[in-house]
């Protein structure tokens, strides 16, 4: 039996730094690679056209533009990726052997690349809590059968918490596989608003959020730039 086939889908915005780099590495992998632009002011669009099979223009919005990518996508399996998060070695293999193993999805473990000494403890705790939640975050890869995605309807249309939405729909179908394989992910987030400050953030903008709080009042809390309408 051939394994399921992979796409990979970036949503990127601004990310002429790394953009090359992290679809360069995505090369020795058997998977499709879309990159997803929500409007980038920078040379993100021309660096990234080189390296992938489809380069798309979305509305701007995390949410949005990977569900752009999943529309396009020509793989039973959808990986959704940072721009600044790395794979480990044979992440297609893994992937494909979770799924064909039952898994209706899973992520991976995730290591913090930075300066800072908080970073091992930060990713150990976030691995941990996912493990026991069943909640997944962006930043550790998520990736889902297309069976799943369309059958939970996607990524919800909101800025922020997308990931925390899409996990809990996806916990309906089934616990995610929790593979331990680590992907690495900048710790620029941290570094750039302090470390224990973006930690009391992030834990306060959840907290709310679980209580009801409105996820595009969280966004222009948190910094992001709020969506345009449809």
């Amino acid at each position: 039996m051939n394994p399921p086939t992979l796409s990979i889908i970036v949503p990127m915005l601004n990310e002429e730094a790394i953009i090359a780099a992290t679809l360069a590495a995505l090369h020795p992998l058997a998977a499709e690679i879309l990159a997803v632009d929500g409007g980038s002011s920078d040379k993100s669009a021309d660096l990234a056209a080189p390296h992938v099979t489809q380069l798309l223009q979305a509305a701007h919005g995390r949410a949005r533009q990977m569900n752009a990518g999943a529309a396009v996508a020509r793989g039973e399996i959808l990986l959704f990726l940072h721009a600044d998060t790395q794979l480990p070695p044979g992440a297609d293999r893994l992937i494909g052997e979770a799924v064909a193993s039952g898994a209706h999805w899973g992520r991976f473990d995730v290591r913090i690349a930075g300066k800072s000494a908080w970073f091992p403890l930060i990713g150990g705790l976030m691995n941990l809590r996912s493990r026991l939640s069943g909640i997944a975050t962006g930043d550790q890869a998520i990736f889902v059968s297309r069976a799943a995605f369309e059958r939970i309807g996607g990524f919800p249309d909101i800025p922020l918490m997308e990931d925390i939405v899409l996990s809990r729909r996806l916990r309906q179908l089934g616990r995610p596989a929790c593979l331990r394989q680590k992907v690495t992910t900048a710790g620029r987030r941290w570094e750039k608003h302090g470390v224990l400050r973006t930690i009391v953030v992030m834990w306060w903008l959840r907290l709310r959020f679980f209580c009801g709080a409105d996820p595009h009042e969280l966004a222009r809390e948190y910094g992001y730039a709020p969506q345009s309408a449809r």
